[in-house]
């Protein structure tokens, strides 16, 4: 396909994971506005968090299985049906049960799609162009932190947290119709080999590097579920505020996949540790810097920073270990992820509900960040050489595996 015929539907694409990351953070934002609409505690209202991410994490693999017979075309058009619903009944939920079977039905389209829609960037560009074209995909991840979810976050505020689902709902119609138009045709392949691919996991390093996924995450969003209330209660900051910045996290957050794609390309294995500590050490200064307006925003763009560079790093050391089946432990670290997602907002919710209060969040962050370090100290350990130090051989593996994969899930 010619460089000019690729950016459309990369932007079909790019569209669709927009509408994708802006529904499943924003409602962090917004978690104040539910509960008290829907007569729920706060810890409550942070378990739809938990539910979107148990969905994701049990629905990735079961669904690109579910999905692998298909034309890539085909299956990303269904996944974007499901997206399409999923925030429709979000959207009409009148009761927080029937709120938390939305969040559950739209999580189910997320992973397969992340890890579909990366195999599909990269045939649309040619082999020397397809790390950009992925690049160019997740670049609407990015763009829906910086901007889907303060001004969501705003929308829901100003007109109601539902008015916010049926905006995402109509970015999802959208995108279903720019991938129906934009995207090529393609054949269906032969389904993956279950066992074959299974096989990857008798590797000691592939359950570590996961383990290095889940509570990496765990540890982002046991804050990062709660910082509405945080900065509402404890820095005492208006709803207005809060979207602002939820904004100026998202721009850490696009500094941050720069950075960690920069840093994992020359150091992979040292950005690990460097970004798990740096992930641990904003963390723990938020406890203090919360207490402020200006010095809790200073503390929150570096933690975004580092927040998004460590996902890079966590994602790209997964398909490298697991890289005789990269496709599968792909579609795995983004449930990992997602794992951890859940973890850290039940984690975060349970502090609360043992009357620590707010202020002990972000305690439970660190806690979470110091068992990430010393997950990976141990996982550095079972190299037994120079972890930044390749064979060519490895290299190549490396670069192979990265080509069809995303820098984030």
């Amino acid at each position: 396909m010619k460089m000019k015929s690729m950016y459309l539907p990369l932007l079909a694409l790019a569209l669709a994971a927009f509408g994708i990351g802006t529904t499943e953070f924003v409602i962090m934002g917004l978690l104040p506005d539910v509960a008290r609409d829907l007569d729920v505690t706060i810890p409550d209202a942070g378990m739809l968090i938990t539910g979107y991410a148990l969905g994701v994490a049990i629905g990735a693999p079961i669904m690109a299985f579910a999905t692998a017979r298909f034309p890539r075309k085909k299956a990303l058009i269904g996944l974007m049906a499901i997206f399409i619903a999923g925030n429709a009944f979000c959207a009409l939920a009148e009761s927080y049960n029937l709120l938390m079977i939305a969040r559950v039905v739209t999580a189910l389209c997320h992973g397969a799609f992340f890890g579909i829609g990366s195999i599909a960037a990269a045939n649309l560009a040619p082999p020397n162009r397809r790390a950009s074209a992925i690049a160019m995909m997740f670049m609407g991840l990015t763009i829906a932190n910086v901007l889907g979810v303060p001004f969501g976050t705003l929308l829901g505020q100003e007109m109601g947290w539902r008015a916010t689902f049926w905006a995402v709902t109509v970015i999802g119609v959208v995108a279903f119709a720019a991938l129906a138009i934009l995207l090529p045709r393609d054949k269906p392949e032969a389904p993956p080999s279950l066992m074959t691919e299974m096989a990857v996991m008798r590797d000691l390093r592939v359950w570590m590097a996961l383990g290095l996924t889940i509570f990496n995450s765990a540890a982002i969003f046991a804050l990062f579920t709660y910082i509405a209330p945080i900065l509402g209660e404890i820095t005492q900051i208006s709803p207005r505020a809060v979207s602002y910045t939820l904004l100026l996290i998202g721009v850490g957050l696009t500094v941050g996949n720069f950075i960690g794609g920069r840093m994992t390309d020359r150091h992979p294995r040292t950005t690990l540790l460097v970004t798990f500590i740096a992930v641990g050490l904003f963390q723990l200064i938020f406890y203090w810097s919360a207490l402020s307006f200006i010095p809790a925003e200073i503390t929150l763009f570096l933690w975004g920073v580092a927040f998004f560079a460590s996902c890079s790093a966590v994602h790209y050391n997964a398909i490298t270990v697991g890289s005789r089946a990269p496709n599968l432990i792909s579609t795995i670290n983004v449930g990992a992820f997602n794992t951890g997602n859940a973890l850290g907002a039940w984690a975060g919710g349970k502090v609360i509900e043992a009357e620590l209060g707010l202020r002990a969040v972000p305690l439970t962050a660190v806690g979470f960040s110091v068992v990430t370090i010393m997950l990976c100290l141990a996982f550095l350990r079972t190299r037994g050489k120079d972890t930044d130090k390749q064979t060519p051989q490895e290299n190549a593996e490396e670069n192979k595996a990265a080509e069809l994969q995303p820098a984030h899930g």
